[in-house]
């Protein structure tokens, strides 16, 4: 039988799809994470959480979601691309507006592709950040524990989950972010 990887993903879009409205994208993307070398084990509620950065487009409907694969996390992130392009997500602007983002955010204890590759990217400026994307997948994702559009769904699928550079669970990295941020993201 062959190993099962528990993986947390995020998901968002704040552009209608041929699906519908974001909320009816993203409701349609979780069923398509349960089929096809995926199952779906757990997803958050869904919420509205302001754009990032600021300025950038409508506000993001965002959504958090465990799924099981015996799929790697190159084999994975290739699905979840797949899905995206089914939804029409067209990557043109990084952090741009979208009608589907799925980002892998953790896969249990994993550091990819290693750990001073993670903290090169993890400690990177804003301005870098805008504009700079890896050439490989980085595990978990470098600055999920500042974003409360991320945290805020993922601690309804897995608030006990312990970030393995930082020691710290999503419920603990949820609390150390002002509560300011935690407020923006709102519940549908």
């Amino acid at each position: 039988m062959d190993k099962m990887y528990l993986w947390i993903l995020a998901l968002g879009g704040n552009l209608p799809s041929e699906e519908g409205s974001p909320e009816e994208t993203l409701r349609a993307a979780l069923k398509m994470l349960d089929g096809e070398g995926m199952r779906l084990v757990d997803s958050s509620r869904l919420y509205e959480t302001p754009c990032f950065p600021p300025g950038a487009g409508p506000d993001y409907i965002n959504a958090a979601a465990l799924v099981e694969s015996p799929l790697d996390a190159g084999a994975l992130l290739d699905r979840l691309h797949e899905i995206e392009a089914a939804f029409g997500r067209a990557r043109q602007q990084r952090w741009g507006m979208r009608t589907l983002d799925i980002d892998l955010i953790a896969g249990g204890a994993q550091v990819l592709p290693d750990q001073d590759t993670y903290a090169a990217w993890r400690d990177l400026d804003l301005d870098t950040q805008m504009k700079a994307t890896p050439e490989q997948l980085i595990l978990p994702h470098p600055r999920m524990h500042e974003r409360a559009f991320v945290l805020v769904p993922v601690h309804d699928v897995a608030p006990d989950w312990i970030h393995p550079v930082f020691g710290q669970s999503v419920a603990e990295m949820l609390a150390a972010l002002p509560e300011s941020a935690r407020k923006e993201v709102r519940p549908l």
